[in-house]
């Protein structure tokens, strides 16, 4: 077992001798001193992990000690203990970054609690939750071998989020491998799962189903807009439940998470499907059929999500909705910017959307340049840089200058995504969509084991180009590659993330309602 080094500063350190002998006990090595400039000189010569710093000592204060200590050894973790409960000393020392704070009089078990706490912290959580994971790991396989329904699915899929973002925080990564390969599992009971209900969904009007794309804003948003307060809808594209994780405490220091639902994306689990559905209130069938000056399909030229304001002004048109409202697509920052300066202008609104577009840049930035593969290797990495870039992007700072107000916002996204493992071969014409995780075309060749095919498109409310349309989705981590220039594909695409096939992760969403902490 790792011995660890204590500096212990007390004008009264002789009389704390059974504090040290039992620390020593417990495998700490203390050295004692009783002065500040004691305890600095130690500081300089040698290395400690912890000090520990009476407030109250004469000459040179703890306070002071402190000061000198942190700019000698900036990541040193100081203790201060004090005879005072005065607020401004607390806040003095909490302001100098300590690691902890102690009332005397101080008990062992008090002093050793609080070394294990900023020297052991890490080693306990690890073996914590990896003991906790072990344990939940039987309950979630019994789960996964029963019939469960969409419900519980969420459920399943939350508590695999939820551990993949615990043991991320742990030094011991001893239990990934298993919870990978429990993932892995959960998604191949998923798709059958998506494969045997989903047609049922769109079709069985009395069937238990969950909420997809298309009823959100009728279910969710539009009550809403009976209530007093502007609602603010932000659509991030592409957002993954564990990359709202990685964001989640950040937001939650501003406003109070009212309610954490989950829907169902459609199929494609495709911006260009998804998020019109989310707009128009419609299936892909409907919007194609009845409004078809602004649906642009698979075989047409121009961006397929162009026309989502237009979309939105006929859903609220058809709801009878005659509102003051705006929609914000942000492309880039100094969009982003300019929206966040302009949060005041869009109070009077009774409704404002915001769709931002990073995450989803982020995605295909990560499979066309090197270097972002490098900073985002894994999930682990790829949910670090959604929270840097949240941390620093105008969207957080719209939410910050939001909180200050009162408003109610809606945070959610139109799909996930997937990191792709394994190549699955496919054969298509030259009118065949590029999309990695399905494909719409007609004479498509492919084994039918480990895909969905849909042959009557309008089974699942999608149009078709013609006669002999079909669609493929990719399940599990598959993606598709064509049998010439295999393993290009192969090389180019393998571990990049994807979106538009069947998988936990692109087809169950987020849907956040919040509410301001401090509204004025």
């Amino acid at each position: 077992m790792q011995r660890y080094n204590i500096l212990w500063a007390d004008d009264e350190i002789d009389l704390l001798k059974p504090h040290i002998l039992f620390l020593n006990n417990k495998g700490y090595d203390v050295t004692p001193v009783n002065s500040g400039p004691d305890a600095i000189d130690e500081c300089q010569k040698n290395i400690y992990d912890v000090v520990f710093l009476d407030e109250n000592m004469p000459g040179m204060t703890g306070l002071e000690t402190l000061n000198h200590i942190k700019s000698l050894r900036p990541n040193l973790p100081v203790v201060m203990i004090t005879k005072s409960e005065e607020e401004h000393i607390m806040e003095e020392a909490i302001g100098a970054r300590i690691a902890d704070y102690l009332i005397k009089p101080v008990n062992p078990h008090q002093i050793l609690s609080s070394v294990k706490k900023i020297l052991e912290n890490k080693r306990l959580i690890s073996e914590r939750t990896n003991i906790s994971y072990q344990q939940d790991f039987q309950k979630i396989s019994m789960v996964l071998n029963d019939r469960i329904d969409f419900e519980e699915w969420i459920d399943v899929y939350k508590k695999l989020v939820y551990w993949e973002t615990e043991i991320d925080k742990t030094e011991d990564r001893s239990m990934s491998e298993v919870l990978e390969t429990q993932k892995e599992e959960a998604n191949a009971n998923f798709a059958k799962f998506i494969s045997d209900n989903y047609e049922s969904w769109l079709n069985d009007p009395e069937g238990k189903k969950p909420l997809l794309s298309h009823q959100i804003l009728k279910r969710k948003v539009f009550p809403l807009l009976e209530e007093e307060e502007p609602i603010f809808f932000i659509v991030i594209d592409n957002l993954r439940a564990d990359q709202w994780t990685a964001i989640e405490s950040v937001v939650l220091d501003y406003f109070i998470r009212e309610k954490e639902e989950y829907y169902y994306s459609i199929l494609p689990t495709t911006t260009a499907y998804s998020r019109n559905a989310i707009f128009s209130g419609l299936m892909p069938l409907e919007m194609s059929s009845s409004h078809a000056d602004i649906w642009v399909g698979e075989s047409q030229e121009g961006g397929k999500n162009n026309h989502e304001d237009e979309f939105l002004a006929r859903l609220l048109d058809r709801n009878h909705l005659d509102i003051k409202y705006s929609y914000h697509k942000i492309k880039n920052l100094s969009q982003g910017r300019q929206l966040a300066a302009s949060i005041n202008n869009l109070m009077g609104n009774k409704f404002n959307t915001i769709v931002y577009n990073f995450v989803d840049m982020l995605s295909h930035a990560r499979t066309e340049m090197e270097m972002i593969r490098e900073l985002a290797p894994d999930e682990s990495a790829y949910r670090s840089i959604t929270r840097s870039w949240f941390i620093h992007s105008p969207l957080f700072e719209i939410l910050k200058k939001l909180s200050q107000k009162k408003v109610k916002v809606i945070i959610t996204t139109d799909h996930g995504t997937i990191r792709v493992k394994r190549p699955f071969k496919i054969v298509g014409d030259k009118n065949t969509n590029t999309n990695l995780r399905y494909k719409q075309g007609k004479n498509l060749a492919f084994e039918e084991d480990g895909v969905y095919v849909v042959r009557k498109p309008e089974n699942i409310r999608l149009p078709r180009l013609n006669v002999s349309t079909s669609y493929v989705f990719a399940m599990e981590d598959n993606f598709f590659a064509y049998p010439n220039n295999f393993n290009y594909y192969v090389k180019y695409y393998k571990d990049t993330f994807q979106h538009g096939g069947i998988s936990l992760e692109e087809v169950i969403i987020p849907l956040i309602s919040l509410t301001p902490r401090n509204a004025s």
